[in-house]
């Protein structure tokens, strides 16, 4: 820290210090005694972060700006600092004080605690992997790596451009990302990174060296290459994962157990989903508050267990393209909706397990407690039940999860050793229960039993030396002792050593009482350091099982997602669907998964695409018209993740990607108008989809005047229907862009029913086939509450501009009939 002369600081501040020099960019708690202390700039960022007082510590050039928390509630603080956007490093005293004299109380960073490195359970959200993510480029690639280390997790794939990285950064939302300093210069990169939210890390070039990495990955995973990875040929990724795992090991200050492998992605292999489309689909954030209300994850997820959770959204971010690994979810999901009891007595027993993954990952960075071992207990008491539970079922998936290590051993020596209900500290005790070990009873029955004890020593003492007056007691200064009276000193056996002298009489001690007195004294403080001992010496067993219990999470989150899909199908009333290579997309009386639970009376629609399809889409706002675009491209998300879905059939050829552009809206932090969003979106599509995409359109053109806005719409749909031919629903206000059914084969025109009563409009939401040239928006107005004067006032300037319409199409008549007027349009 420049400016601090070390010569005049304490010892304990040249080691705080020392310290935050290591570590310039992180607030440091340095442990003193009962508090985590701040000093100089860390403590007023403390101050004003978690709102705690400013003091001082020193005078004259020692003074230094003071602000501590205590070390009970540093979880609750240190949490603040993660979400204001700062990284924690824990300064910890690695002795203890009670062995210290005459010198400063040796410290050590024991841990570093980053957005991406949280353990503290109460800082995570259980449905949700917290990801660590790090990226390396090479020229147009990306490698990315990204890992969970509460659950072990480590994953990795390679993108070939921005476009595509941010895709699948938008998916796994990692809380933390690190890229080389290099980088950073790279100003789409770092916008990107920004616009989702993404804490950012830059970290030194030499961290992401290939041989550096390389080497570090095999000497991990004990392995002699990367081939049974999958790795071995992608550079980018290798320097990426092991700049990762490197991270990972600086933080952490430990070995890391827990991550056992590296699971390699080939994004090819599954649905791209951009992130504009994540966003306008609402697939786990909503476009209002960005909560997880009203959008598909809370429609779908039935999960009882948080490791279910996960799994459930693993699979919503990457439908299938591979129709056989589809299919195999199915099979599994009709089986369990078809046996509905058996279904719910799984779901009740996967209600009884715990969150083994995460605990795995507290076991493996030593910060378990007894009641995680009580929680794995229970955990493993249920899996019988489940072997038992799944044996009647068939389906390929099952005979994966009937295959369940039982681990009885684990299971029964938890049971012999933790109390039910222990303790969730390590320095109290009350974890080991009674009758486990021997001299731990010991020690309990002398604290708890320590009079009685005495008396039998008295009693067994005044027997074999027939003193009557003999009497066991004990002070603070002398500890326990034997006093004899004066008219009895001649009866004294020879062990008894002198200890004090009275007026009448002398106090004695034996060797069985001095070690008596030890224990007695001792046993406290002895007890929780036994118990901990043990409990240390239990952790080992289970931690060597640590391979089967990362098996028992994933075949409990599995059945846990089956289940769940299930139940959810059965609850809902959803239909298996029918999976193509490729063909037309039909689905019949389809209907919303979140809308529907929210309206009482949802109206189903059809859905017919044929190959090379594109529909012109017409009807007044608030008719329904994104509601039911949106509702496809959910139908085609479900169908390839492999859940049911909600129609009466559903038959849908393979979709390679679903581009989504729905609703307008500014990005004025990046300078960008509703009308510039839209074109970059669609501008996204348009070089981005391919004949077997899935295209959603809704108001291209509408944040231009009426000639342009007209023109690009009709140019886009051109462009779609000559040169990429993918399945494309176009919602407009545009009804010009009917006349292009005439002249192409397979566009085709459809709109939202509309019952005119009198005044009044009544919303059918019925998708009819045939073009509108009516918008309804004088209407929509007047819905919305528009005053009276004003919607008076609409109606009489649209019934001008439409005797104007007719009379400019009457001249425009006599031209040739292909021609069209880009004139004709409504208000």
């Amino acid at each position: 820290m420049g400016g601090i002369n070390s010569d005049n600081l304490t010892p304990a501040m040249r080691q705080y210090v020392h310290f935050k020099e290591l570590y310039p960019d992180c607030v440091l708690l340095f442990r003193m005694g009962d508090f985590y202390e701040m000093f100089y700039k860390d403590a007023e960022i403390a101050s004003k972060v978690l709102g705690i007082t400013l003091t001082s510590r020193g005078k004259g050039e020692k003074k230094a700006p003071l602000a501590g928390v205590p070390l009970r509630a540093a979880n609750t603080y240190i949490s603040k600092f993660i979400r204001a956007g700062y990284k924690v490093a824990i300064a910890d005293q690695i002795e203890d004080p009670k062995t210290v004299k005459g010198r400063v109380i040796k410290r050590d960073v024991v841990r570093i605690i980053t957005p991406g490195t949280i353990l503290n359970e109460e800082l995570l959200d259980s449905s949700k992997n917290n990801y660590l993510c790090a990226i390396y480029p090479y020229k147009d690639n990306f490698g990315i790596a990204f890992a969970d280390i509460t659950t072990g997790e480590f994953t990795c794939c390679q993108t070939s451009n921005l476009q595509s990285l941010k895709n699948e950064l938008a998916k796994i939302s990692p809380s933390e990302c690190l890229i080389p300093i290099s980088l950073m210069v790279n100003q789409e990169l770092i916008q990107i990174l920004k616009s989702l939210k993404i804490y950012l890390t830059d970290y030194e070039d030499s961290n992401f060296n290939y041989d550096g990495c390389y080497s570090l990955l095999i000497d991990h995973f004990k392995t002699q290459s990367l081939k049974g990875f999958g790795i071995e040929e992608h550079n980018q990724i290798i320097s990426a994962s092991g700049a990762l795992l490197n991270y990972i090991k600086e933080t952490q200050k430990q070995a890391i157990r827990n991550i056992t492998r590296i699971k390699f992605i080939n994004i090819n292999d599954f649905m791209m989903l951009d992130s504009v489309s994540l966003r306008n689909l609402e697939l786990f954030e909503n476009i209002v508050d960005r909560s997880s209300k009203n959008t598909l994850i809370k429609a779908l997820d039935e999960t009882v267990t948080a490791m279910g959770s996960r799994l459930l959204k693993k699979w919503m971010e990457r439908p299938l393209l591979n129709i056989e690994k589809i299919n195999i979810r199915l099979n599994a999901i009709s089986e369990l909706k078809e046996k509905r009891l058996e279904t719910e007595q799984i779901r009740s027993i996967l209600n009884s397990t715990y969150d083994i993954e995460r605990i795995i990952g507290r076991l493996a960075y030593n910060s378990i407690n007894p009641k995680d071992l009580i929680a794995i207990r229970d955990t493993l008491e249920i899996i019988p039940k489940v072997k038992e539970k799944t044996e009647i079922f068939s389906s390929e998936l099952f005979s994966q999860i009937k295959n369940l290590p039982l681990l009885s051993e684990i299971k029964e020596k938890i049971i012999e050793a933790i109390k039910d209900n222990p303790s969730a500290k390590l320095n109290e005790g009350g974890i080991i229960k009674n009758g486990y070990n021997s001299e731990l009873d010991e020690l309990r029955n002398l604290k708890e039993n320590s009079r009685e004890t005495l008396k039998e020593i008295e009693e067994r003492e005044i027997e074999k030396t027939k003193i009557k007056s003999l009497r066991v007691g004990y002070n603070q200064v002398i500890g326990y002792f034997i006093q004899v009276s004066n008219s009895y000193l001649s009866l004294v056996p020879e062990d008894y050593k002198k200890k004090q002298t009275l007026t009448n009489g002398e106090r004695f001690i034996t060797e069985e009482l001095k070690l008596l007195e030890s224990k007695i004294l001792g046993a406290e403080e002895r007890i929780t350091i036994l118990e901990y001992e043990l409990f240390k010496q239990i952790l080992q067993q289970v931690e060597g099982e640590l391979f089967n219990l990362q098996e028992i999470a994933e075949k409990l989150s599995l059945l846990d997602v089956l289940c769940s899909l299930a139940h959810t199908a059965s609850k809902y009333n959803y239909a298996k669907p029918e999976i193509k290579q490729s063909g037309k997309l039909t689905i019949l009386n389809g209907r919303h998964p979140v809308v529907e639970r929210i309206e009482s009376q949802f109206i189903p629609n059809d859905t017919i695409l044929n190959e090379k399809d594109l529909v012109i889409l017409t009807g007044p706002n608030m008719a329904g018209k994104s509601t039911f675009m949106r509702q496809v491209c959910l139908i085609v998300i479900m169908a390839q993740m492999g859940s049911f879905v909600p129609a009466e059939i559903a038959k849908v050829g393979i979709i390679d990607r679903i581009f989504s552009r729905v609703g307008a809206y500014d990005d004025l932090a990046h300078g960008q108008s509703t009308f510039m969003v839209e074109m970059d979106e669609t501008s996204n599509i348009l070089n981005n989809a391919t004949e077997n995409s899935l295209i959603i359109l809704d108001e291209v053109g509408r944040g231009t005047s009426t000639y342009d806005g007209v023109a690009i719409a009709w140019s886009v749909v051109e462009h779609i229907y000559k040169n990429i031919k993918a399945k494309t629903l176009f919602a407009t206000h545009y009804h010009v862009l009917n006349k292009m059914s005439d002249e192409f084969e397979n566009i085709k025109n459809y709109n939202i029913a509309v019952k005119e009563k009198e005044d009044e409009i009544i919303f059918l939401r019925k998708i009819i086939e045939g073009g509108t040239d009516k918008s309804y928006g004088i209407h929509v107005a007047k819905i919305a509450g528009m005053p009276k004067e004003v919607i008076d006032r609409a109606l009489e300037i649209q019934e001008e501009l439409t005797k104007t319409d007719d009379m400019i199409e009457k001249l425009e008549g006599k031209k040739d009939e292909k021609q069209f007027s880009l004139r004709k349009w409504e208000l």
